[in-house]
C-alpha cells in the first residue's frame, strides 16, 4: 500500500496518475497547504522541505520526497514507464520538467493568476518565459510523439499536469498545435482521468 500526502495540485497530480497508470493500491492523505499543515513536525519527517506531494510505502516502509524522485521510485519498483534503453532521454525530460516547467509555471502562476497587478516586472518576466516554454515543448513534439520518443513515460507524466493549468496561463495552449495533440492523447488515458481527479470527482479536465 503508497500513502500519498498531497493537495490538488499539478505536482500531486503526477503521483495520483502515475499510481493510477501502473495500478497500485494507495490511499490519499490530504496535507492542507493553505493552513501550513506541511510544516507540521510529523509531517517534515517525511518531506523536510514541507513539500507536497510525499508517499510512504508501507510494503518496506520506505518514504520518498520530491516528486521527481517519487516518479522515478514508482517506475523502478513497478518496472514500467521508465524503459532502461531509454533512460538518458526519459531523465532529460524529466529534470527540464523539475527544473525549468514545474518553477517557471510556478512562479508564472504566483504573479499573473494569484497576484495581478503587484508586480508588472515579474508578470511580464514569468509571462515570456512560460510562453517560451510552450514554444520548445512545442518543437520537442513536432519530431516526436512524447517528451521522450515514441513511448509515453514518466516525463510526460511529470509535465501533462502543469499544462492542464493552461487556462491560469493566458497564452493559448490551442495555437500550439504539437503540444496540444500531445495534452489531448494524454488527457484521454483513464489513468490520468482518475488521477486529475482523485481529490475532486466533479473535476473535469480543461480543453485546448
Amino acid at each position: 500500500m503508497i500513502e500519498l500526502f498531497s493537495a490538488n495540485t499539478p505536482n500531486a497530480w503526477k503521483i495520483s496518475i502515475m499510481l493510477e497508470e501502473i495500478g497500485y493500491e494507495y490511499k490519499v492523505s490530504p496535507v492542507d497547504i493553505y493552513n501550513k499543515e506541511q510544516f507540521k513536525d510529523e509531517f517534515l519527517k517525511i518531506s523536510p522541505f514541507g513539500k507536497i506531494p510525499a508517499i510512504i510505502d508501507h510494503g518496506n516502509n520506505k518514504s520518498v520526497f520530491e516528486s521527481g524522485a517519487i516518479l522515478t521510485y514508482l517506475a523502478e519498483k513497478s518496472g514500467k514507464l521508465f524503459d532502461q534503453k531509454d533512460r538518458l532521454v526519459i531523465n532529460q525530460w524529466l529534470m527540464a520538467q523539475v527544473g525549468t516547467v514545474g518553477p517557471m509555471f510556478g512562479q508564472h502562476h504566483q504573479f499573473h493568476h494569484f497576484n495581478p497587478g503587484k508586480s508588472e516586472f515579474g508578470e511580464e518576466r514569468f509571462f515570456n518565459i512560460v510562453k517560451r516554454i510552450y514554444g520548445e515543448l512545442d518543437t520537442r513534439l513536432k519530431e516526436t510523439k512524447y517528451l521522450a520518443g515514441s513511448n509515453y513515460t514518466i516525463a510526460d507524466i511529470a509535465t501533462w499536469p502543469w499544462l492542464a493549468r493552461h487556462e491560469w496561463h493566458d497564452i493559448g495552449l490551442k495555437n500550439f498545435k504539437n503540444l496540444s495533440r500531445w495534452y489531448e492523447d494524454i488527457a484521454k488515458r483513464d489513468a490520468v482521468i482518475k488521477g486529475y481527479t482523485f481529490m475532486d470527482k466533479e473535476a473535469k479536465i480543461p480543453k485546448p
